[in-house]
């Protein structure tokens, strides 16, 4: 068994592990980001770092995990579905567009192209925690919109996982390769509106 495949053990200082990981990651990249730096980060011995991650690997696509199960966490708290499905839609598209955007998000996306095809279990981790959770979650928000009637959807996970890349017209391949100055406010509202109306145009009943 590989240590991304080992079950993660956690303890009284896992979140402070994790952390000061997210940190480091943050600030230094995969590989430049050392255990050393981590444990001093988290305020941690190595020994405990290792006694809860083996595997650096293992660390940073639960750093990554944890980050994106706390995102979606924010915006199912916000959703009501009482709203009407465009707002619903919008504030959905504003979350995800903004995360793609974020320092956090374009690192992350770097990081595991970058290495699954070295360390497929990275990719399989990041898939799972990433764009898998964000159409689950996605899937749950507009299931009473299709059972109202307001949405006519007969393939929910494709549905789902379209809204997401309209998401990221434009803005994230720009962002991501450096191609011209950072987003702006109209920027981001130009996607949103996009994605909305498009999602709206081949779903709405």
């Amino acid at each position: 068994m590989t240590a991304m495949a080992a079950e993660i053990k956690k303890g009284r200082k896992f979140d402070q592990v994790l952390e000061g990981a997210r940190e480091v990651f943050m600030r230094d990249g995969f590989e430049g980001a050392s255990v050393d730096d981590i444990a001093r980060v988290a305020g941690v011995s190595k020994a405990t770092l290792y006694s809860y991650f083996p595997d650096k690997r293992l660390l940073f696509s639960e750093v990554a995990r944890m980050e994106c199960n706390r995102q979606a966490d924010a915006a199912l708290a916000e959703f009501d579905a009482d709203h009407p499905i465009d707002c619903v839609l919008r504030l959905a598209a504003d979350r995800i567009v903004r995360f793609f955007l974020s320092d956090f998000g374009q690192q992350v996306f770097r990081i595991c192209v970058a290495e699954s095809h070295r360390f497929p279990e990275l990719g399989c981790r990041f898939y799972e925690s990433g764009p898998a959770m964000v159409r689950d979650r996605l899937i749950g928000v507009l299931k009473p919109y299709v059972a109202s009637g307001v949405l006519k959807i007969d393939d929910m996970d494709l549905a789902a996982n379209q809204f997401g890349e309209l998401c990221k017209s434009d803005l994230f391949l720009r962002s991501l390769c450096g191609v011209g100055t950072p987003a702006t406010e109209e920027d981001i509202e130009r996607v949103i509106d996009g994605a909305v109306a498009m999602f709206l145009a081949r779903y709405r009943d």
